[in-house]
């Protein structure tokens, strides 16, 4: 176990991990998001989800070689730190802390609507706080909370979607009465598979793409475990299923039961829309409350991850050092605090300064996961060469090294040029630049002022097997 890991408590138990790795972060994208980019690209839109899910796959498979030989909370920034260069670790680091905090704001946004749509007489942002407040309270005592309320959010929304995919395939096979809908037609009748060319469908996948992340949590996650190595090799070799079922299966029963220019499919959401068509009553109702789970659990793994990144990058320095404090439960409580903070500032600014301002922010982290990914993948590269370099072996290997780890490398880059030229994300990724260029400006001058390494790399020790 490394260093930075060594003070956590392993309150994590594995069916903890287990349904984390399955189901914990599975968002509000999936359930109402996913009818944009149906109607955006049409029943092609299969193409873009299977297109981002294989680059996670794949990208997964490369963060499970490094995260199995050396588990550690900091994940990817420490090997990045470790592979690529001490500037790497920081920037990606605190880039993707950034990206959680901002997550809060959303999620407790989104939870606050629907709650608010049941009981009107309480403001949103009284539910906003109180649901943000309530999951810092359950962060703070022990990992094992966090743990066990993922557990039974993830469980919720694993029985929601096995139930729409039973519910939806039976639909399909004309086996319930009173369904508008059946078979597999609307799949070509609306102007065919592709009705809006490929170019469509590279939109969607630049929108689906960033619903995937989230995955890596579990690397994070299982650090806090008693065994971290298999957690970890269980994890990765799921996410093919994973993806494959919940999101692939999930989007090919609402492409082909519901016409992709519905003009009710963006606006209720794809599972709301379709559970409708079938006839299934209360289906508003029903959505809701999944949605609600799904907004409070990826709340949860937000405050979860950000505090676990803080200490990482405490613990190495490149934090404020009481960030890397660890309380008597075991639980990096000041990491928690500050990441608390600064994710009710955002909350309160989402209701108080202008939307204009509050998009800048969240542009901010448009494109954190592509970074995070290539990141992944150019340590992964790195890392492997100086393992084959002395003789050793990862007791978990990606597949064909060093061609799937390059093609990777150049997919991510394209798709970044991609959303460069594409108007509609350029704001994002001007945005996301500005950040990092501004976070490498700071971590220089730091590493002048204290002296530390800021270019050279950090080996670690590492598992491996014979």
């Amino acid at each position: 176990m490394s260093a930075s890991s060594q003070g956590l408590s392993h309150g994590l138990k594995q069916r903890h991990v287990t349904m984390l790795s399955i189901a914990g972060v599975i968002g509000a994208g999936l359930f109402v998001g996913s009818g944009h980019a149906i109607a955006e690209a049409g029943p092609a839109v299969l193409i873009a989800y299977a297109m981002a899910g294989l680059l996670v796959v794949l990208v997964m498979r490369m963060l499970g070689e490094m995260a199995v030989a050396a588990p550690d909370t900091g994940s990817f920034s420490t090997y990045a730190d470790r592979a690529i260069g001490h500037w790497a670790g920081y920037i990606i680091g605190w880039l993707y802390w950034w990206f959680w905090v901002l997550v809060i704001p959303l999620e407790a946004n989104a939870a606050a609507t629907i709650l608010h749509a049941w009981f009107a007489g309480v403001p949103m942002w009284a539910f906003a706080l109180g649901i943000t407040v309530l999951l810092t309270i359950t962060n703070l005592f022990s990992v094992k909370n966090y743990g066990e309320f993922e557990f039974w959010f993830a469980l919720v929304k694993v029985v929601a979607i096995v139930a729409f995919l039973a519910v939806a395939g039976a639909a399909m096979l004309g086996l319930i009465p009173g369904s508008q809908v059946s078979g597999t037609a609307r799949l070509f009748d609306h102007g065919g598979f592709m009705p809006n060319g490929f170019g469509a469908v590279l939109g969607a996948m630049l929108t689906t793409m960033f619903t995937f992340l989230g995955t890596e949590i579990v690397t994070i996650a299982a650090a806090e475990s008693d065994n971290p190595q298999q957690q970890i090799t269980k994890a990765t070799n799921s996410v093919v299923w994973r993806i494959s079922l919940f999101y692939l299966g999930s989007i090919f029963v609402v492409t082909a039961l519901v016409a992709w220019n519905d003009p009710q499919l963006a606006a209720l959401g794809s599972y709301q829309r379709t559970l409708q068509l079938i006839g299934i009553p209360n289906a508003k109702a029903i959505v809701d409350v999944v949605v609600l789970v799904s907004v409070a659990s990826c709340l949860n793994s937000a405050l979860y991850t950000a505090s676990r990144m803080l200490y990482s990058l405490s613990s190495r320095g490149d934090a404020l050092k009481m960030f890397g404090d660890i309380a008597a439960n075991g639980t990096p409580q000041k990491a928690v605090l500050g990441s608390m903070v600064v994710g009710f500032i955002t909350v309160i600014a989402n209701y108080l300064v202008p939307k204009e301002v509050f998009d800048i922010l969240l542009a901010t982290s448009g494109t954190i996961a592509l970074l995070v990914y290539l990141v992944i993948a150019i340590s992964q590269l790195r890392m492997r060469q100086r393992m084959e370099a002395n003789g050793e072996t990862p007791a978990f290997r990606m597949w064909m090294f060093p061609t799937l780890t390059w093609i990777v490398i150049v997919f991510i880059c394209a798709v970044v040029l991609l959303m460069a030229i594409r108007p509609e994300h350029q704001v994002e990724v001007i945005s996301t630049g500005a950040l990092a260029v501004a976070l490498l400006a700071v971590g220089w001058i730091r590493s002048r002022l204290y002296g530390t390494p800021w270019m050279e790399s950090r080996p670690a020790k590492v598992a491996t097997q014979s």
